[in-house]
């Protein structure tokens, strides 16, 4: 990976879609949605995870349930879901000065849908790959609880 302090010799990276290590697998990132949707040939009603920055960055642009705050804010590779929206909080930025610069980006794993991780098909789809010394894994994907203010209940 090409180190860069100063993102300004970049255009902006909204649009385009990052491969990268997540916390949890390989993954796809990207404020497009629609190019996400293209990309693994998915149904447009099926929404994507939006992983946010940190806290803060969620809860002014989300409302989580007041009871459910700190379970939020202290969970680690835990993806949850509030009246159909999933969301989780990305504590490590490790992963590139790239990312800590964008509050937000739907997040789907780097895979042809129902399929395992396959590099060249990655690779061919994304714009930006973002590698750091450890090779891109899959590994186990995030636990995900649909809140709400009363009752928390595991999907996966």
């Amino acid at each position: 990976m090409v180190k860069c302090n100063s993102t300004s010799r970049l255009p902006s990276i909204d649009s385009f879609v990052l491969l990268t290590q997540t916390d949890t697998t390989v993954g796809l990132l990207s404020q497009d949605a629609s190019k996400l949707q293209t990309i693994k040939a998915r149904a447009s009603t099926k929404p994507f995870i939006k992983v946010y920055k940190n806290f803060h960055t969620l809860t002014k642009n989300f409302r989580v349930p007041n009871r459910q705050k700190r379970r939020v804010r202290r969970a680690k590779k835990t993806t949850f879901i509030v009246k159909n929206v999933a969301f989780r909080v990305a504590k490590d930025s490790s992963y590139s000065t790239l990312l800590r610069k964008s509050l937000w980006n739907y997040s789907t794993s780097a895979n042809e849908s129902g399929k395992n991780f396959d590099r060249e098909f990655c690779e061919e789809k994304a714009d930006i790959i973002i590698e750091t010394r450890v090779p891109l894994h899959e590994g186990n994907s995030s636990a995900l609880y649909k809140i709400n203010s009363k009752k928390r209940v595991r999907l996966r």
